[in-house]
């Protein structure tokens, strides 16, 4: 990320881990401009006045982590908010609901507080949204078992693989932040075994080659890949619709 190709200072920075997490919100955007490398994209665009940057990282904390400190290196936004899609720990988040985090846990035991109405003033305005709890685990769950356990273990809403390490890197580096998810799976919903090795693939021609593996090794799945697809499309518009909102400190 050179600073050559900053066109002007950002003042929200958002971390997707996949880019059909970003489209949505991604095609609201004018005048972008995308950089490409050190094994994530970066896109630099404008949502009316304001001057926005996204960082697809990637999934899992470790890519999620290194995206937060490049974005801040180089573009020192003053909120950064981790975003994307969430698995439904509780039978209150539904598909395609959002979930805001007040607190985000992880299986280590650690533990960040948030204030989310410090940022977004106007959440009780949103329909379908809850306030709570944050679980972020190093893989996908996807069995309906251990999502009732893990959300009863830890008390959380809802289950993602980023959030928790892009909030410790911004309260390392003194950064507003923020978590928004929108739940792909509720609770009860189980996601086919092959979702893993889809979410591993950094590119469209390996998430392709994935699917076309899956089918041919298990024909149910495209059933189960024209579901996941359909949610996260509804997932990735409710995303859109919500980060379009005024985010951050009011001056």
């Amino acid at each position: 990320m050179a600073d050559d190709v900053i066109v002007a200072q950002p003042d929200l920075g958002i971390v997707f881990a996949l880019a059909m997490e970003a489209g949505c919100f991604v095609d609201t955007l004018s005048q972008v401009r995308v950089i490409r490398g050190d094994g994530f994209v970066v896109r630099q665009g404008r949502h009316g006045s304001r001057e926005i940057v996204l960082v697809e990282s990637g999934p899992g904390r470790r890519r999620a982590a290194k995206a937060a400190h490049a974005l801040i290196d180089a573009y020192r936004p003053q909120l950064i908010v981790s975003a994307g899609f969430a698995g439904g720990l509780n039978r209150r988040a539904k598909r395609q609901d959002l979930v805001v985090a007040t607190s985000l846990v992880n299986a280590e035991g650690g533990k960040v507080t948030l204030d989310p109405d410090a940022l977004a003033p106007w959440l009780n305005e949103v329909q379908n949204l809850h306030r709570g709890r944050l679980l972020t685990c190093d893989r996908v769950v996807r069995l309906r078992e251990e999502k009732q356990q893990l959300g009863c273990q830890h008390d959380a809403l809802a289950v993602d693989m980023e959030s928790f390490a892009v909030a410790e890197i911004c309260r390392e580096r003194a950064v507003d932040f923020l978590a928004i998810r929108a739940i792909s799976d509720a609770v009860d919903d189980e996601l086919p075994p092959d979702i893993g090795k889809l979410l591993a693939q950094k590119s469209f021609a390996g998430q392709l080659g994935a699917a076309l593996g899956s089918v041919f090794r298990r024909p149910a799945a495209v059933k189960d890949l024209f579901n996941l697809h359909q949610n996260a499309l509804a997932s990735s518009d409710r995303l859109a619709k919500f980060l379009g909102k005024p985010i951050g400190r009011t001056k």
